[in-house]
């Protein structure tokens, strides 16, 4: 069975594969997947591993949780579905977009 592991306060400049050799520490990394802005690309400073056991998720949540990597403090546990998050239509998000630059998909 597979477990999700939730990784937070990572060092912008970490990568997918970074994140996927220190789990591999611990067990079998099924996955590892940096978030990222997907207007800009840039890192949002957390990811998800999916692991292939409970045990070695365990064991990674106990060897990484609080430890330094790349210059950061990582706060590792196991993640939870999304729930109730509402998402914002797009004309609303990119109208917002408009205003804070200045300028308004509105015509006068």
């Amino acid at each position: 069975m597979n477990i999700t592991l939730y990784v937070a306060n990572l060092n912008y400049n970490i990568e997918n594969n970074d994140l996927e050799q220190l789990f591999a520490l611990y067990g079998k990394v099924r996955s590892a997947k940096v978030i990222t802005d997907r207007e800009t690309g840039r890192s949002k400073g957390f990811g998800f591993i999916e692991m292939s056991t409970a045990e070695q998720a365990q064991a990674a949540i106990a060897g990484l949780n609080g430890k330094d990597f790349a210059g950061r403090n990582l706060l590792v546990n196991e993640a939870h579905p999304q729930e109730g998050r509402k998402r914002r239509p797009d004309n609303l998000r990119n109208n917002r977009r408009s205003e804070e630059s200045g300028s308004s998909s509105f015509t006068h």
